[in-house]
C-alpha cells in the first residue's frame, strides 16, 4: 500500500527545505531536490517508529510512500 503526501518545500541559503502538508512536525532539508525527497521519507519512517515505541500494542507493516 503506497501513500501521497504533498511535499512543501523551499529555498534557504541554497539548501531544499521542506515539510509533509498532512503530517505536521514532519520536516527536513537537503542539498538538492531528490535527497528532500529522500530525507523527508526518512524523517516521515522516524515518526512512525517512535510512534509506534509509545504504542507497542500496534503492529507494524512496511510501506511505500510517494512523496510529489
Amino acid at each position: 500500500m503506497q501513500k501521497n503526501f504533498t511535499l512543501e518545500y523551499w529555498l534557504d541559503d541554497s539548501w531544499y527545505v521542506g515539510k509533509l502538508k498532512e503530517i505536521p512536525g514532519v520536516f527536513s532539508q537537503g542539498e538538492s531536490l531528490e535527497e528532500l525527497e529522500e530525507n523527508i521519507k526518512d524523517a516521515y519512517q522516524l515518526m512512525l517508529e517512535e510512534s509506534l515505541e509509545n504504542h507497542p500494542q500496534v503492529q507494524t507493516k512496511e510501506i511505500w510512500v510517494d512523496v510529489t
